[in-house]
């Protein structure tokens, strides 16, 4: 049994729900969206579609969430509407799970997890993410809207250091996504809501813990962003994702999220605790079923702490493109060799790509 999962007091008979959950990670899916008055739908690499025409019922769909709610998530939902935890399908995979009211009901969307974390190679990431890994401390961030690989990208980073290093490893995640087995590493996962209030509350405690790395599955708020920048300038190497799109808008939110009058302080904070932004989108493959990831990397050079320090942050974007040589890679660059490769279309590339008018060339040509 994994920690944070509805199993935990699983009833003998299967959930209803598990048929769907099975069908979809054996499909290669990722995603089940199981709402009233709707089918069930399946994301299958980047595509919302139904994959049955029979329309869910509010009493089924009742029935068939709520019988796989503990009842901790039971409570939260009557009190938010809305609850999120893990689910496991034995023997198939795991699943992070939102539940909540609307218009129609009850609905449900659940993420497959991978039933353990790939590697940095095997995910052929760029090998700059390998050299980051090895950083002692500072901060690293992934951003991306949801559904980019945020997740996957800073669970394989924490898998090179489990691999290579003797130390402790605290995550905090909202629910408890990958589930680390320890390797050389100790590592402690708390679950929000199950085993810490909050994630500013689990970062306060995480640094009386010895820790060596701590994951934070969201920084949502200025709190938690205010410790993990702390933090980070303590000597923790610190993870945590953002919903933001790009090095410059990620600095850019970190910095507005304080007062204006701690803003020119933050700025310094950052210039000298900051090792590394990923910035990443998952883009169709061309002719072919299946998703690639294009990958914005910006390493804090002594140029790039210079820019953030004096907030020119206009000028980010300039300094990724001519920083090649420590591994830094502009979006739109990524976007442009992955179509030179005949990996994605011209219309992917366009769609996906932060200047559009760099592949208005290309833009008519379809996967």
């Amino acid at each position: 049994m994994q920690p944070g999962d509805s199993t935990s007091s699983a009833p003998a008979v299967a959930p209803a729900i598990d048929r769907y959950l099975t069908r979809v990670a054996t499909s290669r899916g990722s995603d089940l969206h199981f709402v009233a008055g709707e089918p069930p739908r399946m994301r299958l690499y980047g595509d919302l579609k139904p994959f049955e025409q029979e329309v869910i019922t509010q009493a089924r769909a009742s029935e068939s969430l709520l019988q796989i709610m503990s009842a901790a998530a039971r409570a939260d939902f009557e009190k938010r509407d809305s609850t999120d935890f893990a689910h496991t399908v034995p023997g198939v995979a795991r699943f992070r799970v939102n539940i909540f009211r609307h218009l129609g009901g009850m609905g449900g969307i659940f993420r497959v997890i991978p039933s353990q974390a790939e590697s940095l190679k095997d995910l052929n990431l760029p090998a700059v993410l390998t050299t980051l890994a090895k950083q002692p401390q500072g901060l690293i961030l992934a951003t991306g809207k949801t559904g980019s690989g945020k997740s996957t990208t800073l669970a394989a980073i924490i898998d090179e250091i489990n691999t290579r290093e003797a130390g402790h490893i605290i995550t905090i995640e909202d629910p408890i996504e990958f589930v680390h087995q320890r390797k050389k590493c100790l590592i402690s996962q708390r679950e929000v809501g199950r085993h810490t209030p909050s994630f500013a509350a689990a970062l306060t405690s995480a640094l009386r813990e010895d820790p060596d790395v701590i994951l934070v599955g969201e920084m949502r708020d200025l709190e938690t962003i205010s410790i993990a920048v702390t933090a980070a300038e303590m000597g923790v190497l610190v993870m945590g994702t953002l919903h933001t799109n790009g090095a410059a808008q990620t600095v850019d939110r970190i910095v507005n999220s304080f007062p204006t009058d701690k803003q020119s302080h933050v700025r310094t904070m950052l210039s000298t605790s900051l090792r590394g932004v990923i910035s990443q989108q998952l883009v169709p493959r061309k002719g072919e079923p299946g998703l690639v990831a294009a990958l914005e990397i910006m390493v804090n050079t002594p140029a790039i702490a210079n820019l953030v320090r004096q907030g020119k942050l206009d000028q980010l974007e300039s300094a990724i493109q001519s920083g090649r040589q420590s591994g830094m890679k502009a979006m739109d660059s990524s976007l442009r060799e992955l179509y030179d490769k005949g990996v994605i279309s011209g219309r992917a590339a366009y769609e996906c790509a932060l200047e559009k008018k760099k592949f208005e060339d290309v833009k008519e040509e379809l996967g």
